[in-house]
């Protein structure tokens, strides 16, 4: 089953942790703040996904299944 990135933007304060944790999934912007890249990722790169959700210092992401 595939699974999907959910952002509290409310959360989210671009810290860059999830960028660090999956480059090319998540992207910190010039202004700050953070772009999901693939919103699906590929089931080869979960484990990275699923380590940014859970290293999210403001618990600003999620997976949820499809």
């Amino acid at each position: 089953m595939a699974k999907r990135i959910v952002v509290d933007r409310h959360r989210c304060t671009g810290l860059g942790m999830c960028e660090e944790s999956a480059p090319g999934i998540f992207e910190i912007q010039d202004d700050g703040t953070m772009k999901v890249l693939q919103e699906c990722p590929p089931a080869d790169r979960l484990k990275e996904v699923e380590s940014a959700v859970e290293g999210c210092p403001t618990e600003a992401l999620s997976l949820v299944e499809e």
